[in-house]
């Protein structure tokens, strides 16, 4: 038996860490000898707050070096039981450290623990304790240090970061405010936060009221909210007062003054000590911005050890960031939903309004749709300019602006056209005396300098869901009736016509149509036509597009735009588009033969068939089988494919690129780009959607679109593909603005391959497409 041991028998056998009895006379030459080296005052310890301890496990004895003792806020050099060394410690923490020496008592563990210290008027510390070595078979030695520098460093970075990161993805100012509440509090250790900010819609303009309180879950703060939200505060006294005129203030809960019954209920929850600041920034106009105030309580006594005042400067400043880019989004959002000269609601809003309508409409909800347009508008255009037009124009607006009840939208949808919504629950009654109301305000002359000038309107009116459940069937619904109106002589309301059996007949042709397609599938129905893609000079066949075409059995030949959107609703859209592909990989080695060596083949790709994953497999499976080189073939994708589903999308355009097929953008500028994607997409190409060739060279906005997507792919090193060139005028303007490719009825419509071959085949080697 060792000495240890020995000495335990003599005095008692110990089996917690709770208070001993003094130890047997053998040991206490051994405790003295402890007892010195606390006692001892070592310069280098006390500079670098190096505290130092020494545990003898046998009777769960602690000395203590005089840094030691002063960092856990007791007396030096007496022994003393670990439970009692703990009294300043935070009581979640001190479980922490009578664990780590029941560990070193019964396993002689190597330990190491982080925890708070809390002593009055000196705040909250962090300390770190851990073992070092053993001395003899009795007594552990170890070091304690102080480690709120490195904490508060810490937790200031995490909370910056994340900070950052809640307000970027804030998309209120509200909804800002209750998150950093929430954040300051989980992170820096506080109990309670709220914001205070001026009265809303009072007339007293310097009265505060609270707008957001959050609070730790694990106590009642009843009352205190109670007190808190039934409060209202002028700016020109007490504790708020202070702080929104710029003073921030630390407060005892104990000290009422003024502000007695929120701080008598602070009390009452427990709360002890509180921080308020100003929010304050300086806004775009160069003038300093005051938003609110926040206030923020904690359970325990706080002002030395507080991160928060150090941390508000930076809360305001992140605050006005975020006030700042909400304002900017703001501006974005009036732009991207407003017709820039009316006001109004755009087209493109308005489409997303309707559509939120029908989803949103309650069971047995109604609404109408109005859709209207001005009779003899041009002729005021004609007769005293684009001037006139827009004053009648933004005045008309303005009336149905007026008229609109309550709940209903008015948009201008394009030029002349302008529509309304009405609000949900309209009966038919009254959405036919708002029609007529419109009508009415439409006939009332319109002052232009000295003239007044006069219009009527015809208007259509739909209802939901008698005439359609989507956007696309009320608007057309609507606009059917607007020109029912107009082909009865104008001036006047009409209410669409068809009914719910005519919308059953489309639904059954449809569904007809699909059984025939499958079978026009399976009895090999379908050829291709090649349309060419010539250089701009109409002397080069550069490329051709593969178009699929449909002869049934009775020699009809039915339009793609008829059968190809019906076979995107099945699965059948992907066997066509496999079909196009191995049709293709058989006729591009006979335009080879031909003599169209570098010809590429543009095949059109549909949604359902290009998100599906293994397409990349499939297609390289179908070329190689052909022993077709893959950089012969441009995959041509609409944006709205691409952009719909960009992160499925991306990823198969990536591996297609991979394998060598070459990509191309179709409709560009009519679906969903944005630059910053466009730059990322893996494209060889672009195509100018046939719509923006339909004004040029007369229509200046279409002219101007045109030029900037041509800069646009020549600065990005894409080739641009004019599609829907029609006339000598269109071709001369594109030649002029540097377009090198072209694709339209002028320099050729779509032919079978032997007609390709004889007109094309025998052409010099072709420029790279």
């Amino acid at each position: 038996m060792d000495k240890c041991a020995r000495q335990g028998d003599a005095a008692m056998t110990v089996t917690t860490l709770g208070e001993r009895q003094p130890p047997a006379s053998e040991a206490g030459d051994m405790w003295r000898i402890m007892r010195e080296q606390a006692l001892r005052s070592n310069a280098v310890d006390e500079a670098a707050g190096l505290g130092r301890w020494w545990f003898e496990h046998t009777h769960a004895r602690l000395y203590l070096s005089t840094v030691a003792a002063s960092l856990l806020g007791i007396a030096a050099g007496a022994s003393h039981s670990v439970a009692a060394t703990l009294e300043h410690v935070v009581p979640h923490d001190a479980e922490r450290v009578l664990a780590a020496f029941g560990a070193i008592n019964a396993e002689r563990a190597d330990v190491a623990c982080e925890f708070r210290v809390s002593e009055p008027g000196q705040g909250i510390r962090w300390l770190r304790l851990r073992s070092v070595a053993s001395e003899g078979a009795c007594i552990v030695t170890g070091m304690v240090t102080d480690i709120t520098a490195a904490k508060q460093a810490a937790m200031r970075e995490r909370f910056s970061f994340a900070f950052t990161q809640y307000l970027i993805g804030t998309d209120t100012f509200d909804a800002a405010i209750n998150k950093i509440i929430q954040l300051v509090c989980d992170e820096l250790g506080w109990d309670w936060g709220a914001f205070w900010a001026l009265e809303e819609h009072d007339d007293r303009a310097d009265i505060l009221r609270c707008r957001h309180v959050w609070h730790a879950p694990d106590r009642d703060y009843t009352q205190l909210r109670a007190v808190t939200t039934a409060t209202a505060v002028d700016t020109r006294h007490g504790l708020l007062g202070q702080v929104w005129n710029g003073q921030a203030q630390w407060v005892d809960v104990r000290q009422a003054g003024e502000d007695a019954p929120r701080l008598s209920s602070a009390a009452r929850c427990g709360l002890q000590s509180g921080y308020f600041f100003p929010v304050t920034y300086t806004a775009a106009d160069g003038r300093l911005h005051s938003a609110g105030i926040l206030e923020f309580f904690s359970s325990e006594p706080r002002q030395r050890e507080a991160q928060l005042p150090g941390l508000a400067e930076s809360i305001s400043a992140l605050i006005a960031q975020t006030a700042q880019r909400m304002a900017q989004q703001e501006r974005m959002r009036v732009l991207a939903q407003t017709d820039e000269m009316t006001g109004l609601v755009n087209r493109a809003h308005f489409h997303y309004l309707l559509d939120r309508a029908c989803e949103e409409s309650p069971a047995g909800g109604s609404f109408g749709v109005l859709y209207i347009d001005l009779d003899q508008f041009k002729p005021i255009n004609d007769a005293f300019g684009h001037a006139a037009g827009n004053v009648v124009l933004c005045e008309f607006a303005n009336r149905l602006r007026a008229l609109a009840p309550e709940g209903a939208v008015v948009a201008r949808l394009g030029g002349d056209e302008f529509a309304m919504m009405t609000q949900q629950g309209a009966s038919a009654a009254q959405i036919e005396t708002l029609a007529e109301q419109v009508g009415q305000c439409a006939r009332e002359r319109f002052a232009y300098l000295c003239h007044e000038l006069s219009v009527s309107a015809s208007i259509g009116i739909s209802q939901y869901p008698l005439h359609g459940r989507s956007t696309a069937q009320l608007l057309h619904a609507a606009d059917a009736a607007m020109y029912l109106s107009k082909r009865n002589g104008r001036n006047r309301v009409s209410h669409y016509s068809g009914d719910q059996g005519a919308q059953q007949d489309v639904l059954a042709r449809q569904l007809i149509l699909l059984s025939e397609l499958h079978d026009a599938y399976a009895r090999n129905e379908f050829f291709l036509e090649y349309q060419p893609i010539m250089d701009a000079h109409g002397e080069a066949l550069t490329a051709v597009e593969a178009l699929i075409r449909w002869r049934k059995a009775d020699g009809t030949v039915v339009p793609p735009d008829q059968f190809i959107p019906i076979a995107e609703q099945s699965r059948l859209i992907v066997h066509l588009g496999r079909w196009v592909l191995q049709q293709v990989c058989r006729d591009l080695p006979r335009m080879q033969a031909a003599g169209m060596g570098k010809v590429r083949v543009h095949i059109n790709m549909a949604a359902p068939e290009f998100l599906d994953g293994e397409l990349p497999a499939e297609l390289i499976a179908i070329v190689r089988a052909a022993r077709v080189d893959p950089g012969c073939l441009q995959l041509e994708l609409t944006e709205s494919v691409v952009m719909t589903r960009i992160e499925k999308s991306l990823p198969i355009m990536r591996k297609l690129a991979q394998l060598g097929f070459e990509i191309s953008l179709d409709d560009f500028g009519m679906g969903y780009s944005s630059l910053s994607m466009l730059k990322t997409l893996p494209i060889a190409s672009l195509k100018i959607d046939r719509l923006f060739l339909e004004g040029v060279p007369h229509n200046r906005d279409d002219c101007a679109i045109v030029r900037t997507m041509l800069d646009l792919g020549r600065n990005m090193k894409l080739r641009v593909i004019a599609e829907g060139v029609e006339t000598d005028a269109q071709l001369g303007y594109l030649r002029q603005f540097g377009c090198t490719l072209v694709q339209g009825y002028l320099l050729g419509r779509p032919m079978g391959l032997a007609a390709l071959i004889s007109r094309h085949g025998a052409a010099a080697p072709a420029k790279d497409a």
